[in-house]
């Protein structure tokens, strides 16, 4: 065996013990010590037999035979020739005390050794290998000494297959450094030195870096820090597309295939890249009789000659690869988790140079830091680092379109600002981090344009500055509130009043649309197979399109109980998955639901002894026995809104009538309303149980008519001064 060899080295050769000891520090006693123990667990014939060759020696010989015209063994002849064969124990022992590549071994012992020290008598050898004519060696040893010899066949001469293919190898020095990921590329490499069953699946979330690491190991394998069955292997990644391009005839995409695959195992030391591996092995075949690429792959499986390492996400895993045994088993699953805000930091870092020379522009420390944080807290669809470096990547082609006028472009946390509301849609100051003015004065806003129910704003804006200010679950959306009490009285406007303040857009659903069973499918998606499927849900497509909004479910308790179970995990954990797996993300959501539930009680609030006792307060007792304690137990805070008075009713009426003054004002219409004239509309308009709705109609049906005929018709269809009066309880303009 090899090992003897290796062994008598060790012991009787002067020139590789000094080669070990004094160029490679290495101890020959350390090693000949292994070997004699590993020699001493193998098998002993039962009896004295006639000694033979054994198959790695006989390999060992034919490449000698080729490389040695004077047939003469010698010892560098023979280390350079146990190397090659990755079978071989002592190769395995030698690597191991070397503290450098085989490859400085070999350079030694070319410099010191003596291409004439033999240690194997020139007539015995001469025997041995005259045996090996005889055709002593079976047909695998014959394609095992070609692949281990690297002795191109026929077909592997041509590198035909090769435009097939991308050698990621070759390209591994272009590409960016990969940074981290230590753990996930030691088990990478730990599966592919593997002797069965040596192919690498890495599943993960589009964007934490799957691709990037299979260049992170072809890095490491052009800089030789691999074991030595990696060393000087070729990384070829093998896309669809590619393969498919042009390929007219049937059969010609699976001749293709098996061309690259014949080529890769003929060269030797081969791992085949299959990037988006469910398109290749999971799919659903398009005729019964049509074979897929997994069927061309296959065989190579089990020759075990070429490793395969595949990358797919948990998605397309699970719908495609999952449900084939044959697949799964063949590989070795390898996570690849979203890395964390402080290891994307450090990613960002190593990657700033290479940006910064591409887009000739510096960046700040506080910019691209921040960069990294809001990505991570506001861009909820994608994953790190890719959201990161995208963020980082395109303010420096911002800046490389528009640049300062200055001696050095600067990535500026304004700047960033500036993409993050290109990117997230994020259009409200008050929702940024960096930007709390205006919340400042968002109760006296909201005061003046809500009258009346100051204790419900001073509520909700808590509600919402507690959220801001980071004092609140942060698995949970920034607020979730139920609004209670009657009819006409604001909740809806409040909702529509804050998100005009905080800059953000309004997402209404009227629930009463969606009082029966089969419709609450339609916020979250239909069920495969029936009709709507592809549509989507209506309320996670919202949201994903406006992620920092104000969401207002009106008339809640109109809705199907069914939809307190979805709005459940949305209160509890501020995510929503669709009919499709996909997840929309409530974080930076306000959600405001309203409620008139108990309306029909709340006229009993003033009756008996407990008269004192608003229609509102009636009405959220009420509230808590409509609502599931579950769902109550979720909310934020429930909003309580008083009763219309006469108080409020006039501050509503000066408002309706600024509102219809400023439309005249548009055609050159000044509006004036007599003392009567308001005295009546607020008597016609002010009535507790329809709230402030009833002004509107009131307007609509007496004041405008009477403007619609002077404006179209009469004095007032160029212009003018329109005064409103009342005579007799009969509205008149004049």
């Amino acid at each position: 065996m090899p090992e003897h060899v290796l062994l008598a080295l060790c012991q009787i050769a002067p020139s590789f013990v000094n080669v070990l000891k004094q160029s490679l520090d290495c101890q020959p006693g350390e090693l000949a010590e292994d070997v004699e123990k590993w020699l001493a667990s193998q098998e002993k014939a039962p009896k004295p037999v006639d000694l033979e060759l054994s198959s790695s020696m006989r390999r060992i010989f034919k490449i000698c035979k080729g490389e040695n015209a004077d047939r003469v063994l010698c010892v560098t002849s023979f280390i350079e020739a146990m190397m090659r064969d990755v079978e071989c124990m002592g190769t395995y022992l030698l690597t191991k005390h070397l503290k450098v590549t085989e490859v400085f071994l070999l350079l030694s012992l070319h410099e010191y050794c003596d291409a004439k020290d033999s240690y194997v008598a020139e007539e015995e050898l001469d025997d041995d290998l005259d045996d090996l004519e005889d055709d002593d060696l079976d047909d695998d040893d014959l394609e095992d000494d070609d692949e281990m010899m690297g002795g191109p066949s026929d077909f592997a001469s041509s590198s035909d297959w090769k435009q097939w293919t991308t050698d990621i190898t070759a390209e591994a020095t272009d590409h960016l450094p990969i940074i981290g990921r230590e753990a996930e590329l030691d088990r990478t490499i730990e599966v592919l030195c593997r002797m069965e069953k040596n192919n690498p699946l890495h599943i993960g979330e589009p964007g934490v870096g799957k691709t990037a690491l299979i260049y992170g190991l072809a890095q490491r394998i052009a800089k030789g820090h691999v074991p030595y069955r990696l060393q000087k292997a070729h990384i070829y990644s093998i896309e669809m597309g590619q393969l498919m391009a042009g390929a007219q005839f049937r059969g010609e995409f699976e001749k293709r295939l098996k061309d690259v695959l014949d080529g890769a195992t003929a060269q030797g030391n081969s791992v085949i890249y299959l990037d988006e591996i469910h398109l290749m092995m999971g799919g659903e075949q398009a005729q019964s009789d049509s074979i897929s690429a997994f069927d061309v792959i296959k065989p190579y499986f089990d020759r075990g000659k070429l490793r395969f390492i595949g990358s797919t996400t948990y998605e397309a895993f699970n719908r495609t690869l999952a449900k084939s045994k044959a697949v799964t088993r063949r590989f070795q699953q390898i996570d690849i988790k979203e890395p964390s805000v402080e290891d994307t930091l450090r990613i960002v870092e190593a990657l700033l140079p290479t940006f910064q020379n591409y887009h000739n522009v510096i960046y700040r420390k506080d910019a691209w830091t921040y960069a990294v944080e809001s990505s991570a807290r506001l861009i909820t669809n994608r994953q790190l680092p890719d959201k990161a470096i995208d963020i980082i990547d395109e303010a420096g082609a911002y800046l490389e379109v528009h640049p300062r006028n200055r001696l050095h472009n600067y990535v500026t946390k304004s700047l960033v600002d500036e993409i993050l509301n290109k990117v997230c849609r994020i259009d409200a100051d008050a929702l940024k981090e960096a930007d709390n003015n205006s919340l400042k004065d968002l109760v006296t806003q909201m005061k003046s344009q809500i009258y009346g129910q100051d204790k419900a704003i001073e509520r909700l804006t808590d509600a919402v500055m507690m959220a801001k200010a980071g004092l609140t679950d942060s698995d949970k959306p920034m607020a979730s509130l139920l609004f209670v009490g009657p009819t006409g009285v604001g909740k809806t406007e409040v909702a529509r009043v804050l998100a005009r303040q905080l800059g953000v857009e309004l997402v209404r659903f009227d629930m009463s649309e969606y009082a029966e069973k089969h419709t609450v499918a339609k916020l979250i998606g239909s069920p495969a197979g029936y009709v709507g499927y592809d549509d989507g849900g209506l309320l996670t497509s919202a949201i994903r399109k406006t992620p920092n909004c104000v969401l207002l479910l009106d008339e809640i308790e109109k809705a199907h109980s069914d939809i307190y179970n979805i709005l459940l995990q949305v209160m509890d954990y501020a995510r929503l998955t669709d009919n499709r797996g996909q997840q929309a993300d409530f974080h930076h959501v306000i959600i405001i639901m309203t409620s008139n539930a108990g309306a029909q009680y709340a006229s009993q609030a003033s009756v008996g002894f407990t008269g004192h006792v608003s229609r509102g307060e009636a009405m959220r007792q009420q509230v808590k026995r409509v609502f599931k304690p579950e769902f109550i137990n979720r909310l934020t805070d429930i909003v309580t809104f008083r009763d219309m008075d006469k108080t409020m009713a006039t501050l509503i009426l000066r408002k309706k009538l600024a509102l219809l003054s400023d439309k005249l004002g548009q055609r050159q219409v000044k509006l004036t309303v007599s003392q009567q004239a308001f005295d009546r509309l607020l008597t016609l308009g002010f009535t507790p149980e329809y709230g402030a709705r009833e002004m509107d109609r009131v307007i609509g049906n007496n004041i405008k008519p009477l403007l619609m005929r002077a404006l179209l018709f009469g004095s007032l269809s160029k212009g003018g001064i329109a005064t409103v009066d009342c005579k007799d309880g009969v509205f008149v303009v004049k």
